[in-house]
C-alpha cells in the first residue's frame, strides 16, 4: 500500500506597497514570470513551488493539488483583494496527448498591482519562514534587443513536406471532412520558429506587447509568452466571466475606409456569425453546470486589436456550488474556438492534419489564489521557448496560429489570416 506523498506546507506573507514599481523591470530577463493588463496585474521572481502535470486528467488533477496546497498554507494577508496572498500562475497543454508539461508556479516573490492597490507577497516553504516583511525586489532596465526573425520551418529529414504547402493542403483536407459529415468545423493551426540567442532580455517584447495590445492580456509562464485576447474564465468571489472570439479580419489601421469594410464584412459574414455561434455555444454548454443566470451579449461585437477585427461576445453568471477557476477552465477546455465542434472529432482531426504537437498553444494560462479565484484566458498570439543549447545558450522561439476552417473556407484566406495572428509576436521579437 502507497502512502499519499506529503503536501507541501507554505507560508505566504503579503503587504502593501507604498512604492509603484515598473513591475516588468523587477521580473527576471531570462525567465520572467509575468501577468500584466493596463493597471492590473503581476510579475515573480523565482519559484517555490513547482507542480507539473500531463495527460486528460491535468485539470482535476492541478485543481486537486492546489486545494491541498492552499488548504495547508500559512496566510498573512491584510490585502484581501484577488490575487493577494498564495498565489500561483500556470500554463497548460492544450491535447491530452502533449509531451509538454503543464505546470502550477509558485513564485517565492509576487508583486501586483489593482488600479491603484499594490502588494508583495513573498512565499516560502514553512520551515524557511521568518518575521521579516517583504522586500521590494532591485528592479534593472531592460537590455539591448538582438532581434528575431520567425519563418516556417521543415521538419527533420529530407523528404519533410514544405510547411506552407501542407499547412494548405490541410485546410483543403478539412473543408473535405466538414462537406462529407465528418465534423462541422476545425481549428487548424501552424508554426513559424527563430533562434533567440543568449542573454536576450524577455522584457523588451513583453513590454511592446503589454504597451500594444491594451486589451489583452500579456503573459510569461515557463517560457510561454504572447498576449491573449480571449478570457477563458474570471472567476472572483462569485462572479463568473468569459470572452469568446470567432471570425477575424485582418486589419488596415492606415487605411481607414478598408479597415471599416473589413469590419463591416465581418459583421456580415454568415460564414464568420455561423463559427462564432458554434463557439459560444461551447462555452454556454460546458459552463451550464457550474453557473446560474448565464447572460451573453445580445449580438457579437466587433473588438477591435492592431492586428484583427474579431467578432466577440462576452459572458457572465454566479457561480453555482463552488468550483475553483482551474475546474472551470478543465470544463471549458477545449472551446469550438480553438478545436472545432463537435469537440472529440475535432480534436482527432487536428491530430491527423496538424504535422506537430501544439504544446501549451491554445490551451489555458493565468493564475489561481488560495481561495480557487483566478483569471485563465486561451494561450493565443503566443510562443513557446525551448530549452537553451547547453553550448551556445541560444533557444529556439516557436510560434503558432490557427483558424477555424468551415464549409466554404479557402485555403489562401486561411493562410493569410494566420499571418494576421502572428503579427503580435513577430512585431514584438522583430529588431
Amino acid at each position: 500500500m502507497t502512502s499519499e506523498p506529503a503536501v507541501p506546507r507554505l507560508r505566504a506573507t503579503t503587504r502593501p506597497l507604498a512604492e509603484r514599481p515598473d513591475l516588468l523591470a523587477l521580473t527576471d530577463p531570462a525567465a520572467p514570470l509575468v501577468w500584466l493588463r493596463g493597471d492590473r496585474g503581476c510579475v515573480g521572481l523565482g519559484e517555490t513551488l513547482r507542480l507539473a502535470f500531463r495527460g486528460p486528467e491535468r485539470f482535476a488533477e492541478a485543481a486537486a493539488s492546489w486545494r491541498a496546497v492552499a488548504e495547508h498554507a500559512t496566510i498573512d494577508d491584510p490585502v484581501q483583494l484577488p490575487g493577494s496572498g498564495l498565489v500561483a500562475l500556470g500554463t497548460f497543454a492544450f491535447d491530452d496527448a502533449s509531451a509538454a508539461e503543464s505546470v502550477l508556479i509558485v513564485p517565492r516573490i509576487l508583486v501586483a498591482r489593482h488600479r491603484d492597490q499594490w502588494w508583495i507577497t513573498e512565499t516560502v516553504l514553512d520551515a524557511e519562514a521568518s518575521n521579516r516583511d517583504p522586500e521590494l525586489p532591485t528592479a534593472s532596465p531592460a537590455g539591448a534587443w538582438p532581434g528575431l526573425e520567425l519563418a516556417p520551418r521543415r521538419g527533420p529529414g529530407a523528404d519533410a513536406p514544405d510547411p506552407v504547402a501542407a499547412y494548405l493542403a490541410g485546410v483543403t483536407e478539412s473543408v473535405r471532412r466538414i462537406e462529407a459529415g465528418a465534423a462541422e468545423k476545425i481549428v487548424l493551426a501552424r508554426q513559424i520558429a527563430g533562434e533567440l540567442p543568449a542573454g536576450a532580455d524577455l522584457r523588451v517584447p513583453l513590454g511592446r506587447l503589454a504597451e500594444r495590445y491594451l486589451d489583452c492580456w500579456t503573459f510569461a509562464v515557463d517560457g510561454m509568452l504572447g498576449a491573449s485576447p480571449e478570457t477563458l474564465i474570471r472567476s472572483t468571489a462569485g462572479a463568473v466571466s468569459a470572452r469568446v472570439l470567432a471570425g477575424t479580419r485582418a486589419r488596415h489601421a492606415d487605411e481607414p475606409v478598408r479597415d471599416a469594410q473589413a469590419r463591416d464584412e465581418l459583421l456580415t459574414s454568415d460564414k464568420e456569425q455561423h463559427e462564432h455561434a458554434f463557439a459560444v455555444q461551447s462555452v454556454v454548454t460546458a459552463l451550464a453546470p457550474y453557473v446560474q443566470d448565464l447572460r451573453t451579449s445580445e449580438e457579437p461585437f466587433p473588438l477591435r486589436l492592431p492586428n484583427v477585427w474579431h467578432l466577440a461576445t462576452d459572458l457572465g453568471a454566479a457561480l453555482g456550488e463552488r468550483s475553483s477557476a482551474i475546474e472551470l477552465v478543465g470544463a471549458l477546455h477545449p472551446t469550438a474556438a480553438v478545436a472545432g465542434t463537435p469537440t472529440a472529432d475535432a480534436v482527432a482531426a487536428i491530430a491527423e492534419l496538424e504535422p506537430f504537437d501544439r504544446g501549451r498553444y491554445s490551451g489555458a494560462v493565468g493564475w489561481i489564489d488560495a481561495a480557487g479565484d483566478g483569471e485563465w484566458v486561451i494561450a493565443l498570439r503566443c510562443a513557446q521557448l525551448g530549452e537553451a543549447d547547453p553550448e551556445t545558450g541560444a533557444r529556439t522561439l516557436t510560434a503558432s496560429a490557427g483558424g477555424g476552417i468551415v464549409v466554404g473556407s479557402d485555403p489562401e484566406h486561411e493562410f493569410g489570416e494566420t499571418v494576421s495572428k502572428f503579427r503580435p509576436i513577430t512585431e514584438a521579437f522583430a529588431r
